[in-house]
């Protein structure tokens, strides 16, 4: 069978999905790794997949609490995440991807390993593409909030004509910044190349769009041989646990509560996020389940009180969030996913890259409602939070949401997808 590595770098919610697809494979008797931070090693492991270390490693940058700053600020996290974790690590990272792809069958790329493009070209390997989120699809049709732009809900709704020129302006306006992807071709002994490094990776061996069809159906300029999967979810921890005792306890002891959570980068950044949620959640009279990060980082006196609010660091979203009355998160494409998946209302605070953009879409399905950032306070929390939570037709159609995303069978379809990728190549 074949021997299938995915490459892929950032957060947890860049990581599980891979896992999820790549423990699929190896059901089918495929050889899968996983090509990623040092950091991650004990997760892939644990969950019985190859691993190859590449770097940089996440710990490579300080304390995560102040890169995470940097990284999820709304105008400029995106450029400062392209620019320090991925071209000026750029020779390293390929180094360890030229010994990660040896004898491969199939190298899977992540949108910004720009790196596994140049790799996989000098070893003569077939390489897919992937995305997790509608937002890096960059379609003309189906166009993506952009923080950057001046009025991104305004820009949103301008026609084709407009974001083909727009997207023409970023590949020339970007094309500088790029030169160390031509450099490293050049060193490599590759022949010059006319696409933009991020915006056009797209390959004729197969493309995997690894979010749900009702975020963003197939559009008229996606690449061909594009497989639409839907969500591939993994949520375990490097043990492979599941929910606290405590929690469950705290579930089966009242009502529905609602969750809040910040995922796995927005956590180390939360500032007032759980503060104003479990004052909300009081001032509501209702339940509430605080996941808080690891390491304690957001915990403190007074903020739970162990009978109406509960924090924890993490819980399975796949075992909490069909359990509660409403989902409260950052917009993840991961947590989106799962979020969609329980059945559950939703209501999504965005912080940076995708995350606007794919709050945007769960409000255009009918089942999120949407804070900014920089509004999150207590009065208008609570005011939402209440709306959501008496909204019928909202959680009548998060009921009809979860079927349609359940039945997507995201790892599954991703696999069929590159075993027929396989086939091609």
């Amino acid at each position: 069978m074949a021997r299938i590595v995915f490459a892929t770098v950032g957060s947890l919610g860049d990581l599980h999905p891979y896992l999820a697809v790549a423990r699929e494979l190896l059901a089918r008797g495929h050889r899968p790794a996983i090509a990623t931070h040092e950091y991650y090693r004990e997760r892939v492991t644990g969950a019985g997949l190859g691993f190859h270390p590449v770097r940089p490693d996440m710990e490579d940058f300080g304390d995560p609490t102040q890169v995470m700053r940097r990284a999820m600020d709304l105008r400029t996290g995106s450029q400062w995440v392209l620019e320090k974790l991925v071209l000026e690590r750029l020779d390293d990272s390929c180094e360890d991807l030229l010994a990660a792809f040896e004898d491969a069958d199939l190298a899977v790329g992540h949108v910004l390993t720009l790196s596994a493009v140049l790799a996989a070209e000098k070893l003569g390997v077939p390489r897919m593409h992937s995305v997790l989120q509608p937002m890096t699809m960059f379609s003309r049709f189906d166009p993506p909030v952009m923080p950057q732009l001046p009025f991104p809900r305004t820009a949103q709704r301008w026609n084709p004509a407009v974001w083909g020129a727009l997207y023409s302006i970023m590949r020339f306006a970007s094309a500088r910044s790029f030169e160390p992807v031509h450099a490293l071709r050049r060193r490599l002994g590759l022949p010059p190349s006319t696409l933009h490094p991020l915006l056009e990776m797209f390959t004729a061996t197969g493309n995997l769009a690894m979010f749900s069809r009702l975020l963003s159906p197939p559009q008229p300029d996606w690449a061909p041989h594009t497989t639409v999967t839907g969500f591939c979810v993994w949520d375990r921890d490097e043990k492979g646990g599941g929910m606290d005792p405590a929690l469950a306890a705290f579930l089966e002891a009242g009502a529905p509560p609602v969750v809040f959570t910040l995922g796995s980068s927005a956590v180390f950044d939360a500032g007032a996020f759980y503060d104003v949620a479990a004052a909300a959640a009081r001032r509501l009279g209702v339940r509430a389940v605080l996941l808080t990060g690891p390491d304690g980082i957001n915990q403190r006196a007074g903020l739970a009180d162990g009978r109406n609010v509960i924090a924890v660091p993490y819980a399975p979203h796949s075992e909490l969030f069909p359990r509660a009355a409403a989902n409260v998160h950052a917009g993840g494409v991961g947590t989106t996913g799962q979020a969609l998946a329980s059945g559950r209302p939703m209501l999504v605070m965005p912080y940076s890259h995708d995350q606007p953009d794919n709050a945007m879409r769960c409000e255009r399905l009918g089942v999120a409602r949407v804070v900014p950032r920089g509004r999150w306070a207590e009065a208008r929390v609570a005011a939402e939070l209440g709306a959501l939570l008496a909204d019928g037709a909202a959680a009548a159609r998060a009921r009809s949401v979860e079927a349609e995303v359940r039945a997507e069978g995201g790892a599954a379809a991703a696999a069929d997808a590159i075993e027929q990728a396989l086939a091609r190549a």
